[in-house]
């Protein structure tokens, strides 16, 4: 039982694990820039919206609601995904942010990193107006009151990050597991956030379609699997 699943563990985790204990014992903190200023930035965001002062400032910098004209949602998309809700600890954002766009960041590269937090995060924003367009009497539809809540800020870039990190490192039951919990939170509780999230992951997987149909084209159809000797993990940028 214990070998089963070890085997289990390093078939899952093991490629990952090993980029990034392998970026961490050569850089240590500077293999993760953006996630180490994401952070600092997070935190920031949460203790100036917390003042009487700060509050409509970061409002009008980085909260996206549905309501708002697009372009002025999309000037602001940047930003949002390092405003954390008011509602929810703060410890929790922080958390996120830094084990899973570090780990994204020392895999990826931040710049593809950073890339596909934002088709994540844009994917949430703009799915909520097609959601109100719908109305609720469909199902994909919202109420029209939802116009006026802030969009997820920085969760459903982590959770569409972690989507494409498993598929990139072949952990298809992590992948599958954060999936399953997306979905779960909607049915337990089916409000914007948890809708949103799952728009992030449909984008996501999208992207993940189409960077598979090319890898395949490119390889003459066979796509390389972890372990092999043509298995590459991504190149960082």
């Amino acid at each position: 039982m214990r070998d089963s699943v070890a085997g289990f563990a390093r078939r899952e985790w093991g490629p990952l694990f090993g980029t990034v204990r392998a970026g961490l014992a050569e850089r240590k903190w500077r293999a993760a820039p953006m996630t180490v200023a994401a952070v600092c930035l997070t935190a920031l965001f949460q203790a100036v919206q917390n003042q009487d002062w700060g509050y409509q400032p970061v409002q009008d910098i980085g909260s996206v609601r549905a309501e708002d004209p697009l372009w002025l949602a999309l000037l602001r998309t940047p930003l949002s995904l390092f405003v954390p809700a008011l509602d929810l600890p703060v410890w929790g954002a922080l958390a996120q942010v830094l084990l899973v766009f570090g780990i994204a960041e020392i895999c990826l590269g931040r710049w593809r990193t950073l890339a596909v937090a934002l088709l994540a995060t844009l994917c949430g924003t703009l799915y909520a107006r097609l959601g109100i367009a719908l109305g609720p009497g469909t199902p994909f539809g919202l109420p029209a009151s939802d116009a006026q809540v802030v969009d997820t800020g920085p969760s459903a870039a982590v959770v569409g990050l972690a989507v494409y990190v498993c598929r990139r490192y072949r952990a298809w039951w992590t992948g599958g597991a954060v999936i399953v919990a997306m979905i779960v939170e909607v049915i337990v509780k089916p409000n914007l956030a948890g809708k949103e999230h799952l728009a992030a992951i449909a984008g996501v997987l999208v992207l993940i379609g189409f960077e598979a149909w090319r890898e395949r084209r490119q390889d003459g159809g066979v796509e390389p699997r972890p372990g092999t000797r043509s298995w590459k993990p991504p190149i960082r940028s």
